[in-house]
């Protein structure tokens, strides 16, 4: 009897056990530390940072500044990068970037889709337009380096599995909507909290957001100068923008659980010597900056550069980056570059007044550059040097300098734009900047390659690398390419 009363006990509480709710075992399965819902105001200070630090402050830059002649690869994939050996159109070296490129888009659309009509956070405008206004930037950062990519079809798993390619000229047209509805959005009264300290770069404060998106669209309007010049509207966009280098748009690093990407791919990788091209710009104009780029490098008995094009593969010999601080900013938007777009656009648009104020223009944006943290020149030493050294090289040729003077101020965490800028003044002719690699002549990379992930993957993307060598003979479309 009690052997019976046992085994009725033990298949009611097998019954039980398996009869408990289904709800009851998916708690006891689920990962309290993955989340399937976030609140969009930690979904973006992730996609702040990754923004900043996986994106501008990335391969991009890194790369950027080797084919820019902004430093000279002299170690491993960088040096490979200088001689034009593989990496080049090698769909390997920007994978990371373009991954990190649809991840931030992925996770900026859930916030848009969140705070928008119908969503969980309907009304939370100002988060909304940050969104919209990092959408845009990240959105333009990969046509710019890439050309015609996926878009409209992609972020879409599962259901769209090899998404279309979409033209540059689209593209772009939707960056500036995405910055107009920014606009639009930050200038609405919302009853949702401030994003406050989950906001990296300002801290919750709308208008500062406002001044980066219109800052943008002078960028992008001045980015898009031969296919469309709108030079007037360029200095709108800019006048909306930064009035001060305290303004400006840039993450920054406290060298104790943050660091400056370029300080720490020196200190992990010392793939960089110093550019012999870019000294000779400096030198040219006696630029106090010569002796604050570089240092000679600790281990090598004397000051060398690196020459561009034909550097030996060896560390330990060429001189150094001095700017490469722990703390160095990364810029997504500086004081100094709407004051040099300002300064073309001016210049462009010709006449005495308005040369007069691009001499203005140019003044400013060089004295916010020769005062950036990591540099630490004063703005008297860049009024006696703009005097002395840039005034009449100005008077001689003004756009020749404003581009000059821009391409130095880039160095070296804005050399994603000093790229931009080198492909889009060579596309309409004006031939300013001076680069050295004699590789250039024909393997001068214009544009990046597509990433492996979407090569091996998606159809329309391997048809577009083919075998990688393009990147040296097509132009994307705002260069005066197809695509």
């Amino acid at each position: 009897m009690r052997k019976l009363l046992n085994i009725l006990l033990s298949g009611l509480l097998v019954f039980a056990t398996w009869s408990c709710s289904e709800d009851i075992m998916d708690d006891i399965n689920r990962n309290v530390n993955d989340p399937t819902q976030v609140s969009s105001n930690l979904i973006i200070t992730d996609a702040i940072t990754r923004t900043a630090f996986t994106l501008t402050g990335s391969d991009l830059a890194f790369y950027s500044s080797v084919y820019i002649e902004h430093n000279v690869g002299i170690w491993n994939q960088h040096y490979n990068a200088e001689l034009r050996a593989g990496e080049p159109v090698s769909s390997a070296t920007y994978n990371n970037s373009w991954n990190s490129a649809y991840r931030n888009l992925a996770d900026l659309q859930v916030i848009i889709k969140k705070c928008s009509t119908g969503g969980s956070e309907e009304g939370n405008h100002h988060t909304l337009g940050i969104a919209q206004i990092l959408t845009a930037y990240t959105l333009a950062l990969l046509t710019d380096m890439w050309g015609d990519v996926p878009w409209t079809e992609a972020l879409q798993p599962g259901v769209i599995f090899t998404p279309k390619l979409d033209k540059q000229e689209d593209i772009y047209a939707a960056v500036f909507q995405s910055l107009d509805n920014a606009i639009e959005n930050l200038g609405k009264t919302t009853t949702f909290p401030s994003l406050g300290v989950q906001d990296f770069i300002y801290a919750g404060n709308k208008d500062r957001w406002l001044q980066f998106a219109h800052g943008l669209k002078a960028r992008y309007t001045m980015r898009l100068s031969h296919k469309t010049p709108n030079y007037a509207n360029v200095i709108t966009f800019a006048n909306l923008s930064f009035a001060s280098a305290a303004q400006q748009c840039r993450y920054t690093y406290n060298a104790s659980t943050t660091f400056s990407p370029f300080f720490r791919f020196f200190n992990d990788r010392n793939h960089f010597g110093a550019s012999t091209s870019l000294n000779s710009k400096l030198v040219a104009r006696t630029d106090p900056r010569a002796s604050k780029f570089w240092v000679k490098n600790p281990n090598f008995a004397t000051f060398q550069l690196a020459p561009n094009g034909s550097p030996l593969q060896v560390q330990g010999r060429y001189a150094i980056s001095a700017i490469s601080t722990n703390t160095a900013p990364t810029y997504l938007l500086s004081y100094h570059e709407i004051e040099f777009l300002k300064a073309e656009a001016y210049v462009r648009l010709g006449g005495a007044a308005n040369l007069a104020l691009a001499e203005t223009a140019l003044r400013n944006a060089v004295s916010a550059a020769f005062q950036k943290v990591n540099i630490g020149l004063t703005a008297a030493e860049a009024t006696a040097y703009f005097n002395a050294n840039v005034l009449s090289r100005f008077v001689a040729n003004p756009l020749e300098e404003v581009m000059n003077q821009k391409y130095i101020a880039f160095f070296e965490e804005e050399a994603v734009e000093a790229y931009n800028d080198y492909r889009r003044l060579t596309a309409m002719g004006n031939n300013v900047i001076t680069l050295s690699n004699p590789l250039n002549a024909a393997n001068f990379p214009h544009r990046f390659s597509y990433g492996a992930s979407d090569v091996t993957t998606n159809v329309n993307v391997r048809e577009a690398y083919g075998d990688g060598t393009y990147v040296y003979t097509e132009k994307v479309w705002w260069a005066g390419g197809t695509r």
